[in-house]
């Protein structure tokens, strides 16, 4: 889209509080095979505690970026989303740095 003196910004918000978190949103039946999976259940208790982010000054910040040039392209909202996504991509950078001598193997030799 830079061709086009277009940009873009993908949104990446955390938690916010909403009514459509905190009140709204609907679960289907629970299958006890799929037990290790509910944890997502927690999230929608306020009593474990409500998500950190503001959803005005979420979409207050989104509304801003409108005027950044360039365009940033991934805006995470949230400490916590981005304290999750830091910590993420560590994990992904140590784990492909493991796979140092794998990915040489596939190389043509030097010269070749």
């Amino acid at each position: 889209m830079a061709q086009f003196n277009i940009g873009m910004t993908i949104v990446e918000p955390g938690g916010a509080r909403t009514e459509f978190r905190y009140g709204s949103a609907k679960v289907a039946s629970l299958m006890p095979e799929y037990e290790s999976c509910h944890s997502f259940l927690n999230m929608l208790n306020p009593a474990n505690g409500l998500a950190p982010g503001d959803p005005n000054r979420m979409a207050a910040r989104i509304i801003e970026s409108v005027d950044v040039n360039p365009a940033p392209l991934r805006m995470v909202l949230g400490s916590q989303a981005l304290a999750a996504t830091i910590t993420r991509l560590k994990e992904r950078i140590a784990d492909y740095e493991t796979q140092t001598a794998l990915a040489a193997s596939t190389d043509f030799p030097a010269g070749e």
